[in-house]
């Protein structure tokens, strides 16, 4: 049996998916190092969790969407967490 073949996504829906992947890759990349040295290693798994449930739940809402609002909060939320996470390191070595 062949499947219906899925529709081609937006120019709009691939930045947003290629955005969270980037995050998701960062956040994987981080754990790596926390757990490695020992540094924010609560935090590291916790964004990780927090990620992937984010991400799961706001894409069935969205019914696939990337391109859709919650989806969209959900990878600006991960943003700010990497940006609070520089403001930390940096903070740390000044």
């Amino acid at each position: 049996m062949s499947e219906p073949d899925l529709p081609a996504l937006t120019s709009e829906q691939k930045r947003w998916a290629f955005g969270a992947a980037g995050l998701f890759l960062l956040a994987v990349g981080f754990l790596g190092f926390s757990l490695n040295t020992g540094v924010m290693r609560v935090f590291a798994v916790g964004w990780l969790v927090l990620m992937i449930f984010g991400y799961v739940g706001a894409i069935r809402v969205a019914k696939g969407d990337f391109a859709h609002p919650l989806f969209k909060s959900q990878v600006m939320l991960h943003v700010i967490a990497v940006g609070l996470l520089v403001m930390v390191f940096a903070r740390a070595f000044s």
